[in-house]
């Protein structure tokens, strides 16, 4: 194959900064230098783009401390015009030079001006290739709420939810809210890897759970408690259309109700990830094919993790999907194509492979 170079973008502004950097350090150290050449661009907290080191262990963990990307050093300059490929670094003093042609960019951000579609249309504007879903899909992918107005329409069956945008819409939707009964689970609308999340068992706790939300998102979603084992499906599409994995199951214990932040990055000890999961061969088929309608029904792309619940009767029903998801070596995401029979590197390299062949621009 010729070689090709690779833009491997990831912090970003939104609260997911440092779990994407995670994420960057395991895909910056699966790809094949042989094959690629690779350019790692990090997006500081204030947004703005720089050169950033290629070292897989300058992205990890450290201490109990997420990595982050600095600012204030080099700056990295998009091209001018659509079909240009060649990208630039503006110095600290103002002198522009030339870093590389780009062929393709892998977009490891997580949540809003990222994963959400922003980045994705800027990368249309000036037809660059890039790994994922384009911006509709991934627009619909972060809004939980839209989510689930798109699966319903496909006919997946979705928990009940209502959406408000203030305490005050909390209380003129007070009706509907109660309607979902108690517990409740109350998140940002347009956030992942569970920050802002809270399990609220007594309306008392209601109008806190939804400040805590609107932390992360002014749009907050108020979901009904699905009881039953956390399921998940990893989809990937390939040259006969999206596959889905063996599914995966979460199984979290210690202080978590749920699988929030701090079990998911900070506690693992307390959290069983267990590939594939121990189900009936209905459910595995029917969250297979749950998870291959979800991604048909907003559209995606390349990629994609949908998450369900198994009730104890083993229906089961769709709680979200995500256009970019967390892809560390030991996330949940390559642990289920490894049970598949393709390993991490592999994936990387299909992902690229398949992003370079897609046509560029409006998708």
């Amino acid at each position: 194959m010729a070689r090709a170079t690779v833009a491997v973008l990831f912090g970003g502004r939104s609260s997911e900064h440092g779990v994407s950097c995670v994420t960057a350090s395991g895909v910056l150290g699966a790809i094949d230098r042989d094959r690629w050449d690779v350019v790692a661009v990090g997006i500081a907290r204030d947004g703005q783009w720089t050169l950033a080191s290629d070292d897989p262990d300058d992205w990890k963990i450290r201490g109990g401390e997420l990595p982050s990307v600095v600012g204030g050093g080099t700056t990295v300059v998009l091209p001018p015009r659509a079909g240009e490929p060649m990208w630039r670094v503006e110095r600290p003093g103002g002198s522009l030079e030339d870093l590389a042609p780009i062929d393709v960019v892998f977009p490891l951000l997580h949540g809003p001006w990222g994963e959400d579609g922003t980045v994705q249309g800027a990368l249309d504007l000036l037809d660059i290739r890039y790994v994922g879903a384009g911006v509709l899909a991934s627009a619909l992918g972060m809004d939980k709420a839209f989510a689930k107005v798109a699966f319903a329409a496909e006919g997946l069956p979705v928990a009940r939810a209502v959406a408000v945008s203030s305490l005050g819409d909390l209380v003129v939707r007070a009706d509907e809210v109660a309607a979902l009964g108690l517990p409740v689970f109350v998140k940002p609308a347009r956030a992942g890897s569970s920050q802002g999340v809270t399990r609220v068992a007594s309306r008392d706790e209601l109008e806190a759970a939804v400040a805590t939300a609107m932390k992360h998102d002014p749009k907050v979603l108020i979901e009904e408690a699905i009881t039953g084992r956390e399921i998940e499906c990893a989809v990937l599409e390939t040259s006969d259309g999206p596959k889905a994995s063996p599914p995966g199951e979460i199984v979290t214990g210690g202080d978590h109700d749920f699988y929030d932040y701090e079990a998911k990055y900070f506690d693992e000890a307390s959290v069983t990830l267990s590939c594939p999961a121990d189900v009936t061969d209905d459910v595995r088929a029917t969250v297979q094919e749950y998870a291959l309608r979800a991604f048909r029904a907003i559209g995606a792309e390349g990629i994609a993790r949908v998450d369900t619940f198994v009730r104890p009767d083993g229906s089961v029903v769709v709680n979200e999907i995500n256009t970019m998801p967390g892809f560390t070596p030991f996330s949940m995401y390559p642990r289920m194509w490894q049970e598949a029979g393709i390993d991490y590197p592999a994936l990387v390299e299909s992902l690229l492979r398949a992003a370079l062949e897609r046509p560029a621009g409006l998708r």
